[in-house]
Formats: C-alpha cells, structure tokens, sequence
C-alpha cells in the first residue's frame, strides 16, 4: 500500500484510495464543499510523489506547476507527501473591515486586503478563518469602486465558517484563497443588448456586482433583475435596488417570494433572441430558471450559471 505523509504523520493507505478522504480520516481537517474541483477549498501541495488527478484542468498551469492540487480529486497511487494549504503562509491576508446583518440571515462581510487584489465583478475566492475553516464566497462588491471585498454569507443554517464569521470583529484576519469563476461577468461588447439576472437568495451577491459594473460602463440595453427569496425578509438588498431601479429607466426589478416562482418564470417572454441571461443560487433554483429560459428559447450558450451548493 503506498504511504502517505502530511504534517508530520506518515501512514499507509489502500491503493486508489481519494486524497481529501484519507487526509481528514487521519484528523488533518481538510476543508471542503463542492467536492466536483469548483471551490477549490481543499487545495493542498505535492512535495514528494503525483496523485492521480482526475480534474487537472480544475487547476491554472502555474498553479499546478506549483505542486498544487484539489484532494478532492486525487487518488493515492504510489507514495506521496504533501503540504496542507497554510492560509498565513499561502493565502493572501485581509482584515476585516466591517460586519452587518442586511436582513436576519445575511451577514455583509467588508475585508481589506493587504495588498490590492485584481478581480472581476461575479468571482469568488475561499475565505479562510484563523483556526482553518475555509468556504468560498463570490464577491459583491465592483473592482475600483470600493476599496474592500464584500461578501454575503447565508446563515439560515448554521455552518462552521458562517458561526466563525459571525464572531468577527474589525480589525480580525482572514485569509484569502485562490480567486475563481468567470462564468459571471459583465463583457462591454454586451451593451446593447438585454440583460437578465436571475438570482435566488445570496445568488445575487455577484449579480449585484454584476448589475452595478453594467451600469458602470454605461450599459444601453434592458436589464431585468429578479430576486428570489424564501419571504419579504429574505430580498436583502431591496432598497439599493430599488434605488438603482429608479436612478436607471433600462433597470426592471421585481422581488419574488419562493411560492411564486412558477408563476413569475411562466411569465417570462422572449422579447430578443440577443438577450443574455446570468443566473446564480441553489441548484434547485438555477435548474428551473435555466429550463423556463430554454422554453422560451434564449439560446444555451447566452445563458450563464453560477451555482451555490450547499457545504457537503
């Protein structure tokens, strides 16, 4: 059976067995969510030896030249040593700037990173907390427009990062992990053309991003915002779209509680075979927004998603 050494422990494993499993059943605490190569949280560095990975893609060619790889993916072969990701040594450091609940359940996280981060509006980056709990989080907030990172995090249901992340105070460091996605962006080339955003819960935190960059670079076409949410409570940022809404004719909003979802998306119609639609939030959600958009006949390639798991 090959060996496997990691902080310090050196252990046999079966042959074939997956990476992320064995680490965390020797106690190491890899953190994890997605478990598909997308969150990227349970990176970790081969020093000795190459797992067999079955998503080398997952990973940027400079990174992987680095020696690091998603354990999630990876299965023992041969002997292996590998670094756990150390987020004050391999992260990029951030202090917290400030913390607010914008409804009951959502939690504004503002971070200010020791050195400017280059980013794009509707990325995401793992957060990692002091004591190692890591999860990712896409970015609300717009690259120049504000000097922090703002992220939304969900705490309807409790989790080991959200927990964390409520007992912040400004000032406390995290640490940043590698800057993903893409599939949510604002491209200028789509000025004149309309664009719908379809989110569900804290789905809407890049699209807000999103929204706000269209605007930004003087969008021309419709925009369509639909926000869906569990109750009134839930459409935690209202307000500033509402006020967007009305400082911006081309915006179209419309707050959705989750009862009317069916009845909302059967009402959708295809005024432009141009139009572009992003989506983000839970799969359920981003699964009938996708198909109501494929009835009415957007083509498959215009449609982009962005999909929130829950943490595995």
């Amino acid at each position: 059976m090959p060996e496997l050494l990691a902080a310090g422990q050196s252990w046999s494993v079966p042959l074939g067995s997956n990476l992320l499993d064995v680490l965390n059943g020797a106690g190491l605490r890899v953190p994890y969510s997605c478990r598909s190569g997308s969150c990227h949280a349970c990176l970790v560095r081969c020093v000795r030896g190459e797992p067999l990975d079955d998503r080398p893609e997952a990973l940027s060619a400079v990174r992987r030249e680095q020696g690091w790889r998603l354990a999630c993916q990876c299965r023992v072969v041969d002997d292996l040593e590998v670094q756990l990701f150390d987020p004050s040594r391999d992260g990029l450091p951030a202090r917290v700037h400030s913390l607010d609940w914008l409804s009951p359940s959502v939690l504004r996280l503002r971070l200010l990173p020791d050195k400017s981060l280059r980013y794009a509006a509707g990325q995401h980056l793992v957060l990692w907390t002091a004591g190692g709990v890591a999860r990712p989080y896409s970015l609300a907030s717009v690259p120049g427009e504000e000097p922090w990172l703002e992220f939304h995090l969900d705490c309807r249901q409790s989790g080991a990062f959200s927990e964390a992340a409520s007992r912040l105070q400004p000032g406390d460091v995290l640490g940043l992990g590698e800057l993903r996605g893409g599939a949510l962006h604002y491209d200028p080339d789509w000025s004149g053309r309309p664009l719908w955003l379809l989110a569900a819960g804290t789905g809407l935190a890049p699209l807000w991003g999103v929204l706000r960059e269209a605007l930004r670079q003087h969008h021309q076409g419709p925009i369509r915002v639909i926000h869906q949410a569990h109750d009134a409570t839930g459409h935690y940022l209202a307000e500033p779209l509402r006020a967007l809404a009305e400082a911006h004719p081309q915006v179209q909003l419309q707050l959705v509680a989750a009862s009317e979802q069916a009845a909302v998306l059967a009402e959708l119609r295809l005024v432009s075979r141009q139009t572009l639609a992003l989506l983000c939030g839970s799969p359920a959600s981003v699964e009938a927004f996708a198909r109501r958009l494929f009835l009415i006949g957007v083509p498959r390639n215009q449609v982009l998603a962005d999909i929130f798991l829950p943490h595995a």
